[in-house]
Formats: structure tokens, C-alpha cells, sequence
């Protein structure tokens, strides 16, 4: 099982990125997928996640302003991120569970992509 994430790079105070991951190895129609993002010197915390059906979480301080969206005939979740601010910047990472609700924590996870850089800064 593998997972890759990709569409990380340098954005501007109130710009935008679109994050891909793409998993491979297994079928994930069936299992939800997160991201997680992890800032220099912080702990690794939960972004966004949407469950095998489509049912999507966020972070308070994401809200409004990140989309998670999934095409599983591609095996790929999406994170569309606008409205971007310098605290977004970080390490962004995907992952998926092994089960199709989608959780908040980041041990539920049992599959990570190895993380994409986001930097906001003008």
C-alpha cells in the first residue's frame, strides 16, 4: 500500500493550492482518507477527513475555507485549500483508514503518504 501526496509549493496570504494523493496497492472505495498537517516545532494535527461516503470533517480553523473531496474510481482524495494564511503553513500528509467512517486522530490512520510541503508566505 502505497500513498502519495503532491500539489504542495509556495502560495501567497489569501491564495490557493489543491493537494492530491493518490493511493495505490489496495482498493479504498471503501475506507475513509484524512489529512494531517504538521508545522515546524508542533504536533501533528487533523485537517480534514471524508468517510467512504462521502461525509466530510474539518478543523475549526480550516472551515470554510478547505475542501476534501474524493474520486474513488481514481483512488485519490483531494484537499482544496483557499483563503490561505501564513499559520496554514506545514507539512500536509494523507492517510487512510481501515475502516470507511472517518476519524479525527491520528492513530486511527493505518496508512500515510510520506507529506507535501504547503508554505504561506508573501
Amino acid at each position: 500500500v502505497q500513498l502519495q501526496a503532491f500539489g504542495g509549493g509556495l502560495a501567497q496570504p489569501g491564495g490557493s493550492l489543491r493537494l492530491s494523493c493518490a493511493a495505490s496497492g489496495r482498493t479504498f472505495s471503501r475506507y475513509a482518507m484524512g489529512w494531517f498537517r504538521q508545522a515546524p516545532g508542533k504536533e501533528r494535527e487533523f485537517v480534514s477527513a471524508i468517510s467512504w461516503n462521502g461525509v466530510t470533517y474539518y478543523a475549526d480553523s480550516v472551515k470554510g475555507r478547505f475542501t476534501v473531496s474524493r474520486d474513488s474510481a481514481k483512488n485519490t482524495v483531494y484537499l482544496q485549500m483557499n483563503s490561505l494564511k501564513p499559520e496554514d503553513t506545514a507539512v500536509y500528509y494523507c492517510a487512510v483508514r481501515n475502516i470507511g467512517a472517518a476519524g479525527t486522530k491520528d492513530y486511527e490512520y493505518a496508512y500515510w503518504g510520506q507529506g507535501t510541503l504547503v508554505t504561506v508566505s508573501s
